[in-house]
């Protein structure tokens, strides 16, 4: 029986887009990169190394002030602290008014800041390179925003995301289909046997392969959703990458159902074992989470 490898939260892990799943019938469930969203600057400030501004890493419900130490972005790791309205609180650290590049050390900061709070509260992830000008452009973002923010906190409450990219071998799944399926068996011997053109047997021949993969490959995706589905709060399938990806799927799962998902993808994974599973997380619920915010007080004047 394949096992499930733990996330490890060290700070010192390597970046996101160095390190990989292990590939195996088995399920591996590295901390690896989260389905974040495109780098931006949240206030489209211009760069000014000489001012300082607010870093917002995520907005979490609070009604008091809290600290979470040195862990955020810069060269000698910020103070992460919260900026508080109400019930709410914005996540963050001083930081330089300048466009932040996505380097290893910045991306990591954003992402072990992250982590760090999400272990107690329940967190609405913000974009990486979210600067504000001043704390009042915070408390301004919070109570303009505020019904949106709640409502969201609410629907995510104790709730995390997992990440589950499945992939194949499309060589290994092409000879099981010319096993398997007589008519595609034949016309590869057609085009072994000929001596001349082979043009339209090749055509046909690549016609009914592609079908037959689509076929196994939407066959393979519905059976994992279907029994992922009484663990799992909600699903989302994105777009897959490269041509060995069928599937890259987001799963939004109840802390305690935690134990009960990981149990799940991994008889999954020894139930398939011709597929090769990527499984991450947790992650804050960055697939589940979409509130357009408006920006205005943070611009450059």
């Amino acid at each position: 029986m394949p096992s499930v490898e733990k996330p490890k939260r060290s700070a010192k892990k390597a970046p996101p887009a160095a390190r990989k799943a292990g590939k195996t019938p088995a399920v591996a469930r590295p901390k690896s990169a989260p389905p974040r969203p495109e780098p931006q600057n949240g206030g489209n400030v211009r760069q000014q190394p000489d001012a300082r501004g607010k870093y917002v890493y995520c907005i979490i419900q609070a009604s008091e002030p809290l600290r979470f130490g040195p862990l955020g972005i810069g060269a000698d790791p910020a103070e992460v602290h919260t900026v508080n309205y109400r019930d709410i609180a914005a996540v963050v650290s001083d930081t330089p008014i300048e466009v932040h590049d996505p380097t290893r050390e910045n991306v990591l900061a954003h992402e072990r800041v992250n982590e760090t709070v999400m272990r107690k509260h329940t967190v609405i992830p913000m974009s990486f390179g979210t600067v504000f000008k001043t704390r009042d452009d915070i408390v301004e973002l919070l109570r303009s925003a505020y019904d949106a923010f709640h409502d969201v906190l609410d629907k995510m409450q104790d709730k995390l995301e997992f990440g589950l990219k499945i992939l194949w071998d499309r060589e290994v799944m092409v000879r099981e289909i010319e096993n398997q399926d007589e008519d595609v068996r034949r016309l590869k011997q057609e085009i072994s046997a000929q001596k001349g053109s082979t043009y339209f047997a090749r055509m046909q021949y690549g016609r009914l392969v592609d079908a037959a993969l689509q076929a196994h490959s939407e066959k393979y995706v519905a059976e994992i959703f279907e029994a992922l589905r009484d663990v799992a709060v909600a699903s989302r399938a994105n777009k897959p990458i490269g041509d060995k990806m069928i599937m890259n799927a987001a799963f939004l799962v109840s802390r305690d159902k935690e134990q009960a998902f990981d149990q799940r993808v991994k008889e999954i994974g020894a139930r398939f074992d011709k597929l090769t599973f990527k499984y991450t997380g947790p992650w804050p619920p960055y697939n589940f989470v979409n509130i357009r915010l408006k920006l205005e007080r943070a611009k450059e004047k």
